[in-house]
């Protein structure tokens, strides 16, 4: 899918490219610029902003309302109302920082961009063609499991509580 994400929901941005979808996000972009994106390039408006929300349902625009305290909560409810699927491929995802598509990377070409334990004790690395910025499942990958593990419960248990 393709998202348009706010200046407030960052965080989002983040996991719905590592997720592998392109979305685009720019804190200098305003509502009434927003608005004109998603309506050229067909993207879903995610926002936090009940306003500007409005303004795009009223322009028959696909948009969607951000609600919830964590991002575990906005991840399965953006989940649950698209059918995206919480679970990362770095093989799919976009870079989080730009959102270019990812690649995997042999290490040696690599290696001297690396912190010395990050290269002897991890072998699949992935890079960003277009800012560089490289990529493996260290240990902030745990943190990030886990919460895809409780987005997807929390997904799970409002689906029963609908039916």
């Amino acid at each position: 899918m393709r998202f348009l994400v706010d200046g407030m929901l960052g965080k989002l941005a983040r996991w719905l490219r590592m997720m592998g979808h392109d979305t685009t996000y720019d804190v200098r972009l305003e509502d009434k610029k927003l608005l004109e994106i998603a309506k050229f390039e067909q993207r879903v408006l995610v926002t936090k902003d009940k306003e500007l929300y409005k303004q795009a349902a009223a322009r028959g625009l696909d948009s969607f309302y951000a609600e919830g305290k964590t991002e575990t909560e906005r991840l399965a409810k953006i989940a649950q109302q698209y059918g995206l699927l919480l679970k990362i491929d770095l093989d799919k995802s976009h870079c989080p920082i730009c959102n270019t598509p990812i690649k995997s990377t042999p290490k040696e070409q690599i290696k001297t961009q690396l912190k010395a334990n990050t290269a002897r004790y991890y072998e699949q690395f992935w890079r960003c063609p277009n800012c560089g910025q490289i990529y493996w499942q260290g240990a902030h990958w745990k943190q990030i499991t886990n919460t895809l593990i409780e987005a997807n419960k929390t997904l799970t248990t409002s689906r029963l509580s609908n039916h």
